[in-house]
């Protein structure tokens, strides 16, 4: 067994898969406030972590989104819309202090590395030797896996793979698409994203159009990157796929003729946590 944790900009998961990440198991999932203090946010995961019935020593995995020092367990969130009260926190340091079951190792995880991980191992992504993946959730993440193995430099991929760091129109790209650029294009600020959607379906040409033009802006973006990289598939996840009726053409729309499969995530929520599992199970 695997303890997983994926931590979102909404929420916190916490599961275990078998050791060959292929199987999840008893999940939780419970509401995460990623403007809270850092003593709010990690009493939020741990709590949720808490439920698992893990013996001591086990080794952890987590997938959380940048900016994060990975390999030292670090936060280094700063001016990106959320936890940025967790930035310089040692996050490997205070579950091993205060989850009961004692971890062993804690290996983190890029939470988009994790999803598109997963979906090659075992979902969307099988069988693809160059694949990309994004996750459309408060933010757009990124992931270029070649063999299995994250890029994050080289030709097609964008600075430390993350497409986030992509300038439109010479804004940061989330200005154009993310939770909050879709919410202020929309203009109400009772309606998210969902609602949004939900609009769009129903025939509100405001809300087809935010949504148009905001996804067919990522698929501009995205295509050069695509067609440079080799990609022969690109795999969405994060809860505005479940829009993809909605957010999907504009994003196909943006992409033009590049050759590359663009596939809805097959694992959804399990993608992070087998991905995530990976990094302890030596996927």
């Amino acid at each position: 067994m695997i303890p997983v944790l994926e931590i979102g900009g909404t929420h916190v998961t916490a599961a275990w898969t078998d050791a060959a990440a292929t199987r999840v198991g008893g999940r939780v999932r419970r509401s995460l406030d990623a403007q809270g203090s850092a003593e709010e946010i990690l009493g939020a995961i741990v709590g949720c972590a808490r439920t698992l019935p893990v013996p001591p020593g086990a080794p952890w995995a987590v997938a959380v989104p940048g900016p994060f020092d990975y390999d030292r367990g670090v936060a280094l969130f700063e001016g990106v819309g959320k936890f940025d009260s967790l930035r310089g926190t040692d996050v490997r340091a205070a579950l091993r202090a205060r989850l009961p079951q004692r971890p062993g190792r804690v290996v983190f995880r890029n939470d988009a590395h994790a999803f598109l991980a997963g979906e090659w191992h075992a979902g969307a992504a099988r069988g693809h030797r160059r694949c990309v993946g994004i996750t459309l959730g408060t933010g757009v993440g990124s992931a270029f896996l070649a063999d299995g193995r994250a890029c994050r430099d080289g030709v097609g991929v964008p600075p430390q793979g993350r497409i986030d760091l992509v300038r439109v129109g010479g804004r940061p790209l989330e200005d154009t698409v993310s939770r909050r650029a879709i919410r202020a294009g929309y203009g109400d600020p009772h309606a998210d994203v969902r609602d949004i959607a939900e609009r769009a379906r129903a025939g509100d040409p405001r809300a087809r159009q935010v949504l148009d033009q905001a996804f067919g802006a990522l698929g501009e973006v995205l295509g050069p990157f695509l067609a440079s990289f080799g990609a022969t598939v690109l795999v969405v996840g994060g809860s505005m796929a479940a829009s993809w009726d909605v957010v999907g053409p504009g994003l196909r729309g943006g992409l033009g003729d590049a050759p590359v499969a663009v596939l809805t995530s097959d694992l959804a929520d399990e993608a992070a946590l087998i991905g995530a599992a990976l990094a302890v199970a030596g996927g």
